[in-house]
């Protein structure tokens, strides 16, 4: 399950009326008031608000801003520093590298990350010119230049281990919410996580006096295994500051100016992005730390799609860290830029992204929003069914996990990797080839899915069954090799999970 976050919600909270409970809509408000930077994209096609039903929102964690020590932007900077000189540390940042094996994966009794998600940091996709992601990511970078030259400022390579605090708390995420749980959420340690989202460094950047800001990044979930999610993907993060003034100037409220602003930024982005006539809607939402909140979706290809969260920032949290804010109001939005490239470039499945594979990337070219991925191949599938009596210790997320990968064959210690880790020795993996070694199935399982349950009427017990779908997209895989990787997921699930299988 996810938690409630700008990118992670598939479903939004509840239908709304026209515009927002009545009141004109965003698209009727810019006409009679002073138009902002945005509004002549907001308004030059075929864009307009609308209302749509939906149900509640599917959950996924939120972020932070103050960053563990030893590297830099994740040194807790000091509150004796002037605003100038940690603006200037944040600034001076350099590409990120990964960070040292020893910080991610400690040994701490909390400490649930894998070798297979220590193997992706420092991938840096989103730098990578010709990637689709950077694509993407470019493209909206110089949508908010153009409009409004030099007031964002970018931010590409702040560190992914972040403290708790920073996760969830400095963005409101209550105490007991499902994200801060080790079912969802990468531990370092019980105060240290892997971001889960890049609204991870909203507070440390307001805190610097940032008035507009785009962070972009890698972040980590434990999910679900389909053609559309993947443990590590892309995130950017937009925040606006606005100061009394432009509001009044608008001849508008602080919070009704805000949402116009931002519904008129982010309609321009889509067009730009999916076309000057592409179709907009506006769905209420939930999030903790945005009110009022929204969903922006398009109607591309026949259907309508959900593009990115957004609101008005909580003032609790302006109030609390930039400068003055008391006497400020803001937007903020997150996208996922995996979703957006799949969508824009036609691509079927999350793991091509990371493929590496010259047949995938050479399609794509830095500045072309109009390229569509063209099949290379189909290898076929094997599918591997397993059923099995739950227990305490499972849930689909933990068996993920487990079939996805853990440590890598050359790093074992012979014990088991954390609370949720997989029981798996270096012994039995050493004959099977580099690409499955990265854990027990890594990148060759494409989806897990429960396929039956049951509960039985005299015992209570409940059995599931899952069934596995295997497919490389580089090669054919082999009985044998596929036979010894389930032989394998079988004995994590049993040894570790405590499931009794059928």
């Amino acid at each position: 399950m996810r938690a409630t976050t700008f990118l992670g919600s598939r479903r939004v909270m509840s239908a709304i009326g026209q515009g927002m409970g009545g009141r004109p809509s965003a698209w009727s408000i810019q006409q009679a008031a002073p138009a902002s930077p945005f509004h002549a994209a907001a308004s030059s096609g075929g864009c307009s608000s609308s209302s749509s039903s939906s149900t509640a929102p599917s959950t996924s964690s939120s972020s932070s801003g103050s960053l563990p020590s030893g590297r830099p932007l994740r040194a807790r900077l000091s509150r004796r520093l002037s605003t100038s000189a940690r603006a200037a540390a944040v600034e001076a940042a350099p590409v990120p590298a990964a960070p040292p094996r020893s910080e991610v994966l400690t040994g701490d009794p909390a400490n649930n990350v894998t070798d297979y998600i220590y193997s992706k940091m420092g991938t840096n996709l989103h730098l990578q010119p010709d990637h689709p992601i950077c694509v993407i990511k470019q493209a909206i970078y110089n949508y908010f230049q153009a409009n409004q030259p030099g007031l964002f400022k970018t931010f590409d390579g702040l560190h992914p281990v972040v403290s708790a605090h920073s996760n969830f708390d400095e963005v409101l995420v209550p105490k007991d919410h499902v994200s801060r749980s080790p079912n969802d959420t990468y531990y370092v340690n019980a105060d240290t996580v892997l971001r889960c989202h890049t609204s991870a460094h909203q507070a440390e950047l307001l805190r610097l006096g940032h008035p507009g800001f785009l962070v972009t990044g890698d972040v980590y979930r434990r999910d679900s295994i389909d053609a559309t999610h993947y443990p590590v993907f892309h995130q950017m993060e937009g925040v606006r500051v606005f100061s009394p003034d432009e509001w009044t100037a608008a001849g508008l409220g602080p919070t009704e100016f805000a949402e116009r602003e931002l519904k008129a930024a982010l309609e321009g982005m889509a067009r730009t992005l999916f076309g000057a006539n592409i179709e907009c809607r506006w769905v209420d939402a939930y999030f903790p730390f945005t009110n009022p909140s929204f969903e922006l979706e398009i109607f591309f290809n026949g259907k309508w799609l959900e593009v990115l969260g957004c609101g008005v920032m909580e003032q609790v949290i302006l109030d609390a860290n930039y400068p003055d804010g008391s006497g400020k109001k803001a937007w903020a939005f997150g996208l996922g830029l995996e979703r957006l490239a799949m969508v824009l470039f036609d691509i079927p499945d999350i793991r091509l992204f990371w493929s590496g594979d010259e047949r995938f990337l050479r399609q794509f070219k830095a500045g072309d929003l109009k390229a569509k991925f063209k099949s290379y191949s189909k290898f076929p599938p094997c599918y591997k069914d397993m059923a099995f009596w739950v227990s305490p210790e499972f849930t689909e997320n933990n068996l993920c996990e487990l079939v996805r990968g853990e440590r890598g064959a050359g790093e074992w210690e012979g014990t088991h990797y954390g609370r949720v880790g997989a029981l798996v020795k270096e012994s039995d993996m050493l004959h099977l080839d580099d690409d499955v070694r990265m854990g027990i199935g890594g990148d060759l399982v494409e989806e897990v899915t429960l396929i039956d349950s049951f509960t039985h009427p005299k015992t209570q017990r409940t059995s599931n069954c899952f069934r596995i779908t295997y497919r490389s997209m580089e090669r054919s895989l082999t009985d044998d090799e596929i036979n010894a990787l389930q032989d394998r997921v079988r004995e994590g699930v049993s040894g570790e999970l405590k499931v009794e299988l059928r």
